[in-house]
């Protein structure tokens, strides 16, 4: 029996190879992904129905932060909106299709924990407001800080886990082991 090594996926290091869809850090993904995806998709339903949060907003939390609610029906700052059925669909789809990619990144490329983690986050967050899209209609989004009549936009749990998911990966991409990969020996 062979020891796990940090610098090797769990399944190559016991001799198995990578399949397409599962293999590799896939197991830390999925238990990265299902975690964000449920937290943000609970929370969504709890400010929804129970909190009843479009009855209350805004609600002042601090003299920066307040709970609102945002029907998002772009991506990122409201842009490339789709008011209709479809347009909403096409962005589901696209972020399907997407999370599909990086899931295949995440099983054939992930090369260590932190890759798994943040490409996991990254799915989640994607996944969450792909479904606000085909059960909403568009992504909701609740928190809304502000200061000095500066306001930053509006966003969810599945957009933290996606940035913190970028950053994860940002920071992989800097880590001094990274950069030494890439030259040649």
């Amino acid at each position: 029996m062979s020891e796990l090594r940090a610098d090797v996926p769990p399944s190559e290091d016991a001799g198995h190879r990578s399949g397409w869809l599962w293999g590799g850090y896939a197991r830390l993904g999925l238990v990265t992904l299902v975690p964000s995806l449920v937290i943000d998709q609970a929370h969504k339903w709890w400010m929804l129905k129970v909190y009843d949060i479009t009855a209350r907003a805004p609600v002042e939390i601090t003299s920066f932060f307040d709970l609102v609610f945002v029907k998002n029906k772009g991506i990122s700052y409201g842009m490339l909106a789709q008011d209709g059925h479809g347009g909403q669909w096409a962005l589901a789809g696209f972020a399907v299709l997407t999370s599909i990619g990086l899931w295949i990144w995440l099983v054939r490329g992930a090369i260590n924990p932190l890759i798994a983690v943040a490409l996991g986050l990254i799915i989640g967050g994607a996944l969450g407001n792909a479904i606000d899209r085909v059960v909403l209609g568009g992504v909701a989004d609740f928190f809304h800080f502000h200061v000095a009549g500066w306001s930053w936009y509006v966003f969810n749990i599945a957009d933290v886990a996606i940035v913190a998911g970028v950053v994860g990966l940002l920071y992989d991409s800097l880590r001094p082991n990274r950069k030494d990969a890439a030259k040649p020996s």
